[in-house]
């Protein structure tokens, strides 16, 4: 029996294994939340954040603040 999807009598022609293309614009999203997602994670995997909490603060300390003068503390 011949394959029903190949039949020139029933007027199909369908190809099963065949897939769309992608469009271009897929592909063009694609590469850019690429470029901006890579970036931010390898800010993010080696401690360089690009803001957040103590973002403003130096590496050393509480945010460089000395006690007032004359307080005990």
């Amino acid at each position: 029996m011949a394959d029903p999807s190949r039949d020139p009598e029933a007027g199909l022609d369908i190809d099963r294994g065949s897939t769309p293309r992608t469009p271009r614009w897929v592909k063009a999203f694609g590469a850019v939340v690429v470029v901006l997602f890579v970036p931010f994670a390898v800010l993010h995997l080696t401690g360089r954040s690009l803001g957040g909490p103590g973002s403003h603060t130096p590496a050393g300390g509480l945010g460089g603040h000395a006690p007032p003068e004359g307080s005990h503390g």
